[in-house]
Protein backbone atom coordinates (compact mmCIF):
# COMPACT_ATOMS: atom_id res chain seq x y z
CA UNK A 1 0.00 0.00 0.00
CA UNK A 2 3.10 2.23 -0.04
CA UNK A 3 2.88 2.47 -3.76
CA UNK A 4 2.01 6.05 -5.12
CA UNK A 5 0.73 6.82 -8.55
CA UNK A 6 0.39 10.50 -10.58
CA UNK A 7 -2.71 12.23 -10.30
CA UNK A 8 -3.45 14.10 -13.58
CA UNK A 9 -5.79 16.94 -13.47
CA UNK A 10 -6.22 20.10 -15.40
CA UNK A 11 -5.34 22.17 -12.48
CA UNK A 12 -3.15 20.33 -10.87
CA UNK A 13 -0.67 17.19 -10.80
CA UNK A 14 0.03 15.07 -7.11
CA UNK A 15 0.86 12.37 -5.84
CA UNK A 16 -1.44 10.49 -3.19
CA UNK A 17 -1.37 6.96 -2.21
CA UNK A 18 -3.89 4.06 -3.07
CA UNK A 19 -5.98 3.21 0.49
CA UNK A 20 -7.80 0.63 -1.81
CA UNK A 21 -6.26 -1.51 -4.40
CA UNK A 22 -8.53 -4.22 -6.75
CA UNK A 23 -7.37 -5.79 -9.76
CA UNK A 24 -8.55 -8.36 -11.84
CA UNK A 25 -11.43 -9.68 -9.03
CA UNK A 26 -14.00 -11.29 -8.95
CA UNK A 27 -16.53 -11.01 -5.67
CA UNK A 28 -18.67 -13.89 -5.42
CA UNK A 29 -21.66 -13.79 -2.99
CA UNK A 30 -22.21 -17.50 -1.32
CA UNK A 31 -20.46 -18.25 -4.49
CA UNK A 32 -22.41 -16.42 -7.12
CA UNK A 33 -20.89 -14.43 -9.27
CA UNK A 34 -21.57 -10.70 -9.03
CA UNK A 35 -18.82 -9.18 -10.26
CA UNK A 36 -16.28 -9.89 -12.43
CA UNK A 37 -13.10 -8.07 -13.48
CA UNK A 38 -12.96 -5.55 -11.20
CA UNK A 39 -10.19 -2.92 -11.06
CA UNK A 40 -11.14 -0.31 -8.23
CA UNK A 41 -9.07 2.24 -6.40
CA UNK A 42 -9.52 4.58 -3.79
CA UNK A 43 -7.17 7.27 -3.30
CA UNK A 44 -6.23 9.76 -0.53
CA UNK A 45 -8.76 12.91 -1.63
CA UNK A 46 -11.41 10.49 -3.24
CA UNK A 47 -14.65 10.98 -3.13
CA UNK A 48 -15.97 8.12 -4.73
CA UNK A 49 -19.61 6.82 -6.36
CA UNK A 50 -20.79 3.40 -6.64
CA UNK A 51 -23.65 3.68 -9.34
CA UNK A 52 -26.07 1.32 -10.27
CA UNK A 53 -29.93 -0.26 -9.46
CA UNK A 54 -30.46 -2.51 -6.58
CA UNK A 55 -28.44 -5.96 -7.26
CA UNK A 56 -25.87 -4.55 -8.95
CA UNK A 57 -23.33 -5.54 -6.83
CA UNK A 58 -22.70 -2.47 -4.98
CA UNK A 59 -23.47 -3.45 -1.95
CA UNK A 60 -21.21 -6.96 -2.17
CA UNK A 61 -18.26 -4.95 -3.47
CA UNK A 62 -18.98 -2.72 -0.05
CA UNK A 63 -19.25 -5.91 2.52
CA UNK A 64 -16.16 -7.30 0.55
CA UNK A 65 -14.00 -4.23 1.06
CA UNK A 66 -14.77 -4.64 5.12
CA UNK A 67 -14.50 -8.71 5.54
CA UNK A 68 -17.84 -9.80 5.43
CA UNK A 69 -17.59 -11.75 2.11
CA UNK A 70 -14.17 -13.73 1.38
CA UNK A 71 -12.26 -12.72 -1.21
CA UNK A 72 -10.73 -15.31 -3.44
CA UNK A 73 -10.03 -14.35 -6.85
CA UNK A 74 -7.61 -11.71 -7.70
CA UNK A 75 -5.72 -8.92 -5.69
CA UNK A 76 -7.35 -6.62 -2.77
CA UNK A 77 -5.22 -4.47 -1.17
CA UNK A 78 -7.42 -2.30 1.43
CA UNK A 79 -5.61 0.24 4.21
CA UNK A 80 -2.42 -1.93 3.98
CA UNK A 81 -4.55 -5.33 4.53
CA UNK A 82 -4.29 -7.84 1.60
CA UNK A 83 -8.03 -9.32 1.44
CA UNK A 84 -6.59 -12.74 -0.30
CA UNK A 85 -4.35 -13.61 2.80
CA UNK A 86 -6.87 -11.89 5.27
CA UNK A 87 -7.36 -14.08 8.55
CA UNK A 88 -10.75 -13.82 10.36
CA UNK A 89 -9.17 -13.16 13.11
CA UNK A 90 -7.59 -10.42 11.57
CA UNK A 91 -11.11 -8.46 10.37
CA UNK A 92 -11.66 -6.45 13.41
CA UNK A 93 -8.17 -4.68 12.83
CA UNK A 94 -9.13 -4.00 9.16
CA UNK A 95 -12.22 -2.55 10.32
CA UNK A 96 -10.72 -0.28 13.05
CA UNK A 97 -9.43 1.74 9.74
CA UNK A 98 -13.03 1.82 8.47
CA UNK A 99 -15.86 4.22 8.87
CA UNK A 100 -18.59 2.13 7.73
CA UNK A 101 -22.62 3.95 7.03
CA UNK A 102 -25.60 1.50 6.80
CA UNK A 103 -28.80 2.33 5.33
CA UNK A 104 -30.60 0.73 8.48
CA UNK A 105 -28.95 2.96 11.37
CA UNK A 106 -27.97 -0.29 13.07
CA UNK A 107 -27.98 1.20 16.70
CA UNK A 108 -28.75 -0.12 19.41
CA UNK A 109 -32.05 0.48 20.79
CA UNK A 110 -31.93 -0.08 24.64
CA UNK A 111 -29.58 2.71 25.18
CA UNK A 112 -28.55 6.45 24.51
CA UNK A 113 -26.69 7.81 21.88
CA UNK A 114 -23.96 8.44 24.25
CA UNK A 115 -23.73 4.84 25.10
CA UNK A 116 -23.99 3.86 21.61
CA UNK A 117 -21.19 4.99 20.58
CA UNK A 118 -19.05 4.15 23.90
CA UNK A 119 -20.20 0.74 23.07
CA UNK A 120 -18.37 0.84 19.85
CA UNK A 121 -14.98 2.34 21.50
CA UNK A 122 -15.36 0.18 24.51
CA UNK A 123 -15.46 -2.88 22.09
CA UNK A 124 -12.23 -1.81 19.99
CA UNK A 125 -10.41 -1.84 23.60
CA UNK A 126 -11.16 1.65 24.89
CA UNK A 127 -10.74 2.04 28.43
CA UNK A 128 -10.11 5.98 29.67
CA UNK A 129 -13.09 6.95 30.14
CA UNK A 130 -12.32 10.83 30.16
CA UNK A 131 -10.73 10.33 26.39
CA UNK A 132 -14.41 8.31 25.30
CA UNK A 133 -16.18 11.17 26.13
CA UNK A 134 -14.27 13.43 25.23
CA UNK A 135 -14.07 11.37 21.68
CA UNK A 136 -17.64 11.07 21.39
CA UNK A 137 -18.61 14.27 21.98
CA UNK A 138 -16.68 16.14 19.33
CA UNK A 139 -17.88 13.35 17.06
CA UNK A 140 -21.37 14.05 17.72
CA UNK A 141 -20.27 17.74 17.44
CA UNK A 142 -18.95 17.36 13.77
CA UNK A 143 -22.77 16.01 13.14
CA UNK A 144 -24.26 18.50 14.71
CA UNK A 145 -25.90 16.73 17.41
CA UNK A 146 -23.84 17.50 20.62
CA UNK A 147 -27.54 18.95 21.96
CA UNK A 148 -28.62 15.10 21.49
CA UNK A 149 -26.32 12.91 23.65
CA UNK A 150 -28.46 11.62 25.90
CA UNK A 151 -31.57 10.76 23.54
CA UNK A 152 -32.54 7.50 22.91
CA UNK A 153 -32.66 6.46 18.89
CA UNK A 154 -35.98 6.07 19.03
CA UNK A 155 -36.82 10.42 20.06
CA UNK A 156 -34.70 11.15 16.65
CA UNK A 157 -36.03 11.36 13.52
CA UNK A 158 -34.19 9.46 10.73
CA UNK A 159 -31.94 11.98 9.57
CA UNK A 160 -30.69 12.70 13.02
CA UNK A 161 -30.14 8.61 13.43
CA UNK A 162 -28.65 8.86 10.07
CA UNK A 163 -26.28 11.11 11.68
CA UNK A 164 -25.27 9.75 14.43
CA UNK A 165 -23.83 6.51 12.25
CA UNK A 166 -22.01 9.24 10.74
CA UNK A 167 -20.55 10.17 13.55
CA UNK A 168 -20.05 6.72 14.77
CA UNK A 169 -18.15 5.94 11.91
CA UNK A 170 -16.07 8.74 12.76
CA UNK A 171 -14.90 7.80 16.14
CA UNK A 172 -11.43 6.28 15.39
CA UNK A 173 -10.34 8.58 12.80
CA UNK A 174 -10.61 6.06 9.59
CA UNK A 175 -8.67 6.00 6.52
CA UNK A 176 -11.78 5.07 5.01
CA UNK A 177 -15.21 5.68 4.97
CA UNK A 178 -17.72 3.72 3.24
CA UNK A 179 -21.38 4.39 2.76
CA UNK A 180 -24.00 1.92 1.58
CA UNK A 181 -27.18 4.12 0.24
CA UNK A 182 -26.86 5.94 3.35
CA UNK A 183 -29.55 7.84 2.36
CA UNK A 184 -32.02 5.35 0.98
CA UNK A 185 -34.60 5.43 3.70
CA UNK A 186 -34.55 9.20 3.47
CA UNK A 187 -36.72 11.74 2.22
CA UNK A 188 -35.57 13.90 -0.38
CA UNK A 189 -34.94 17.29 1.95
CA UNK A 190 -33.39 14.87 4.50
CA UNK A 191 -30.96 13.46 1.72
CA UNK A 192 -29.55 16.45 0.84
CA UNK A 193 -28.78 17.24 4.44
CA UNK A 194 -26.88 14.09 4.80
CA UNK A 195 -25.01 14.91 1.92
CA UNK A 196 -24.03 18.33 2.65
CA UNK A 197 -22.87 16.52 5.88
CA UNK A 198 -20.82 13.66 4.00
CA UNK A 199 -19.14 16.65 1.95
CA UNK A 200 -18.41 19.03 4.40
CA UNK A 201 -16.84 16.27 6.74
CA UNK A 202 -14.87 14.75 2.78
CA UNK A 203 -14.39 18.67 1.90
CA UNK A 204 -12.78 19.74 5.33
CA UNK A 205 -10.79 15.72 6.27
CA UNK A 206 -9.98 14.31 3.00
CA UNK A 207 -10.59 11.30 4.09
CA UNK A 208 -11.63 9.33 1.27
CA UNK A 209 -15.27 7.85 0.82
CA UNK A 210 -16.85 5.68 -1.14
CA UNK A 211 -20.48 6.16 -1.47
CA UNK A 212 -22.67 3.91 -3.09
CA UNK A 213 -26.31 4.67 -4.23
CA UNK A 214 -28.65 4.46 -7.05
CA UNK A 215 -29.83 8.16 -6.60
CA UNK A 216 -28.12 9.67 -9.98
CA UNK A 217 -28.95 13.22 -8.93
CA UNK A 218 -27.04 13.15 -5.93
CA UNK A 219 -23.95 13.38 -8.39
CA UNK A 220 -24.83 16.63 -10.28
CA UNK A 221 -24.96 18.09 -6.65
CA UNK A 222 -22.11 16.88 -5.15
CA UNK A 223 -19.50 16.11 -7.62
CA UNK A 224 -17.26 12.64 -7.68
CA UNK A 225 -15.42 9.78 -8.92
CA UNK A 226 -18.28 7.41 -10.72
CA UNK A 227 -18.10 3.62 -10.65
CA UNK A 228 -20.67 2.06 -12.86
CA UNK A 229 -21.76 -1.52 -11.68
CA UNK A 230 -24.19 -3.15 -13.85
CA UNK A 231 -24.51 -6.58 -15.57
CA UNK A 232 -21.69 -8.21 -13.65
CA UNK A 233 -19.37 -6.02 -14.23
CA UNK A 234 -18.35 -2.22 -12.98
CA UNK A 235 -16.37 0.28 -14.77
CA UNK A 236 -15.40 4.07 -14.09
CA UNK A 237 -17.27 6.62 -16.33
CA UNK A 238 -14.63 9.47 -16.85
CA UNK A 239 -16.87 11.27 -18.70
CA UNK A 240 -18.41 12.34 -15.22
CA UNK A 241 -15.26 12.83 -13.59
CA UNK A 242 -14.60 15.64 -11.45
CA UNK A 243 -11.93 16.45 -8.70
Amino acid sequence: MAEAIEINNPTVTRIMPRVVDIKNAKILHHNHLVLDNVNFEVRKGDFIYLIGRTGSGKSSLLKTLYGDLEFTKGEADVCGYNLKTLKKSDVPYLRRRLGIVFQDFQLLGDRNIFDNLSFVLQAIGWTDKNKIKKTIEESLEKVKLSEKIYKMPNQLSGGEQQRVTIARALLNNPELILADEPTGNLDPETTNEIMDLFYSIFKETQTPMVFATHNYQLIEQYPGIIYMCAYNSISRDDSHFTR
